[in-house]
């Protein structure tokens, strides 16, 4: 992991100077989201950089109402909702920008018994999934694309109108429109530089076909770094754009028209820091790369929970659209789930299944989990894709609905060796507890056609 933006010395002198008065301490949660406190900085540095802070446990066991729920072996109110220490990640310490005077770091769950990391929290998920990766000498990295749709509404005004009737940034399809974007790019910018600001790398940003809908694309990093400026990202974006009295939605499918994605792309290292999916063979991959991509392709459907986690994300998968759902794999195919790009050492693998709705650990905490399996069992990719993936009926699909990737996972021997038991059954209760919900909800689409009607 790389060294911070902001090292544990600057912070004590810019404490002392004045410049900072407030340390963020943020866990992330089940959904992908940051919690947690603002410390007041003296506060943090006398007391919480040694010895860390509490959170209650029920944050990884809410629903993202956070309402509390049954079924959690962690936290029940029969266990009476105890803390779980925050320990301070001092290595994700840096400024935010937008929020003036303040400073961030993510935290690492520990239980304050002393039995060790809270196992089923997304980073400890995915730091597990690397140690397995190390042991075959290999390092992983990756790069997360979101996208999301902007709307002129404050967040406020959105939920006074229950999310109807919005007005999107953009009134056309502005897909890498120069003039179209230059209508969002006040916003635009200011998240870019104040992500800079804040020690990420930001590449580009383009428009997309959705009505306001926008990328800004990250340089890639290595798999934990990434995740975790992935969800400072898309946290702080929410930030500044209720500044500016707009609002950004990470729905995986917001609308009737084009959904939000979230392309993973993912590549591996050697001991050297060579990359090691690069070879001589099909698609200029290697052994270990066709071994890769193999594994990733047979894991697909088993670990759809960690890359479709809501019941919004399966509705993302629509046909013609650019959003793949055959399970196969093409050098620059962009209708293959797994889409091979890039040219000499860049070459790496093109995960399009997930939308912008993902746990960035967890869904690349499923890649390496996949690549680890392919390598272990020696698995082959099978024959490139060429043509429309749509168009193969031979090939497997994603699940249609969470209700189905979770019968999938539940029943995964591939899920219980990789992740262990508890990690399964808790994100299996996540998927129960919101398809209940949603079991239990009356849609307009259904008061629409059947208030009059039937």
């Amino acid at each position: 992991m790389r060294k911070a933006p902001l090292t544990l010395e600057r912070l004590r002198v810019a404490v002392a100077d004045g410049e900072i008065d407030t340390v963020v301490l943020a866990l992330v949660d089940m959904q992908g989201r940051l919690q947690g406190k603002r410390f007041h900085a003296p506060y943090f540095l006398e007391h919480v950089v040694g010895h860390g802070s509490e959170g209650c446990n029920y944050l990884l066991a809410v629903d993202v109402e956070m309402n509390t729920v049954d079924g959690y072996a962690m936290s029940s109110w029969e266990r009476g909702y105890g803390d779980f220490a925050m320990r301070p990640d001092l290595a994700t310490l840096r400024r935010v920008p937008w929020q003036p005077g303040t400073a961030l770091l993510l935290a690492d769950l520990e239980w304050l018994d002393g039995a060790g990391p809270v196992v089923a929290s997304p980073r400890q998920i995915l730091r597990h999934q690397l140690d397995r990766l190390a042991g075959h000498g290999l390092t992983a990295y990756a790069g997360t694309e979101l996208e999301f749709v902007v709307y002129r509404d404050s967040y406020e005004d959105a939920w006074r109108r229950g999310y109807r009737e919005l007005t999107p940034a953009n009134q056309y399809n502005v897909d890498y429109s120069l003039i179209g974007t230059a209508r969002v790019e006040p916003l635009l910018r200011r998240i870019r530089t104040e992500m800079a600001g804040a020690g990420l790398s930001p590449e580009s940003a383009k428009g997309e076909c959705n009505l306001g809908q926008h990328e800004i694309a990250f340089r890639y990093d290595e798999a934990v770094t990434c995740a975790d400026h992935h969800v400072i990202y898309k946290n702080g974006a929410k930030e500044i754009a209720a500044q500016e009295g707009m609002s950004i939605t990470f729905m995986a499918k917001p609308n009737a028209r084009e959904g939000n994605s979230c392309h993973i792309h993912f590549s591996l290292r050697d001991v050297d820091g060579h990359p090691a999916l690069l070879g001589d063979g099909p698609g200029r991959l290697s052994v270990t790369g066709r071994q890769v991509l193999a594994g990733l392709l047979a894991t697909m459907r088993e670990f759809s929970l960690f890359f479709a986690p809501n019941v919004n994300s399966y509705k993302r998968y629509q046909p013609g659209s650019f959003a793949p759902t055959a399970l196969r794999w093409g050098t620059d195919n962009r209708t293959c789930a797994l889409r091979l790009v890039g040219h000499g050492p860049d070459v790496r693998v093109e995960n399009r299944v997930p939308g912008a709705d993902v746990n960035p650990y967890l869904a690349i905490a499923a890649l390496v989990a996949g690549a680890v399996h392919g390598i272990e069992q020696e698995l082959e990719p099978g024959e490139e894709c060429t043509g429309n993936a749509y168009d193969d009926a031979a090939a497997e699909r994603v699940p249609g609905t969470l209700r189905d990737a979770l019968a999938l996972w539940e029943s995964s021997t591939v899920a219980a060796e990789a992740f262990g038991a508890e990690v399964v059954a808790h994100y299996a209760n996540h998927a129960r507890v919101e398809l209940a919900a949603f079991d239990a909800a009356v849609t307009d689409w259904e008061l629409f056609r059947g208030f009059e009607r039937l």
